[in-house]
């Protein structure tokens, strides 16, 4: 497995790849810290996938002023291992210099950004978020010039956002949306879950249980989006050291609300366990 620095590097893996051999060129982007839901991307990737390229970058664009970018769980080493034991034949490590060069000036000048949907769920807390996100990607699908990339179910608002920079600016890179991996008591799994104490870790369950909850409801004929909502929030006030966010359902092409859950619409929460912030989600089918 190598680990490649530059986009120059990367682009040249990645042609020299297509000319060896048919394409797909596959790509997980990812900000390290690796755990088992990356695990499950990179294998869907190998499977769909004649060669694979990873990420791992902490993007500062896409963090606030008072977030977490200096103290973001950072593991390279351990994360290369994972990598090569899932299939990974590359690594794309750049520097932020790399990604988003100083010169000529030391302000950023160039971003992407998609109109209204980046204001909407975790954009509406989080202003600038989704700019960053959008910008980074489009940059790792532009080096990489892979044809799928993988991302997962539990960041469902980014891909919905994704998607639509994908189509609006007809980029080649498809992407594929693999399901949430959740540990063995239900709680999503995140980087961000690391920082949370033991106690908090109990806490966090609170998210999974208000999806639960509502898909319970969804499979008695529940539809409507106010009583669902209500339900999760009952879920919520069981454990008051948890803050909510937001929870909403909503179309997930839009990430407009709903009045009425429909096959593929999104229900989202986002709540605060202590001073991490963490996100869970359904779709309903």
């Amino acid at each position: 497995m190598q680990t490649l620095h530059t986009v120059a590097e990367l682009r040249q893996w990645s042609r020299a790849c297509r000319r060896a051999t048919q394409p797909p060129i596959g790509l997980v982007p990812t900000m390290g810290a690796l755990h088992a839901g990356h695990a499950s991307l990179i294998r869907v990737a190998r499977a769909r996938c004649r060669h694979v390229a990873i990420s791992i970058f902490v993007n500062p664009t896409q963090f606030g002023p008072n977030e977490d970018y200096a103290c973001y769980p950072r593991s390279f080493e351990a994360d290369c291992a994972l990598a090569g034991r899932e299939g990974a034949d590359v690594i794309f490590a750049p520097a932020v210099e790399e990604l988003y060069p100083a010169e000529p000036s030391s302000e950023i000048a160039t971003f992407v950004e998609v109109a209204g949907l980046s204001d909407r769920l975790d954009g509406a807390s989080r202003p600038g978020h989704f700019r960053g996100v959008a910008t980074v990607v489009a940059k790792l699908f532009i080096a990489s010039e892979a044809d799928l990339a993988f991302f997962g179910q539990k960041d469902a608002a980014q891909v919905s956002i994704l998607r639509r920079m994908v189509t609006d600016l007809r980029l080649a890179t498809e992407i594929v949306v693999c399901p949430i991996v959740r540990d063995s008591d239900g709680l999503a799994l995140s980087s961000r879950n690391a920082y949370l104490t033991p106690a908090e870790r109990i806490q966090a369950l609170t998210l999974s249980h208000a999806v639960r909850h509502v898909e319970e409801l969804v499979a008695q004929g529940e539809r409507r989006s106010s009583v669902l909502i209500d339900a999760a929030r009952e879920v919520f006030a069981a454990e008051p050291a948890v803050c909510i966010d937001y929870i909403e359902l909503v179309d997930w092409a839009t990430l407009e609300a709903v009045e009425t859950a429909a096959p593929g619409t999104l229900f989202a929460v986002a709540a605060y366990v202590g001073a991490t912030r963490l996100i869970d989600n359904t779709i309903v089918r």
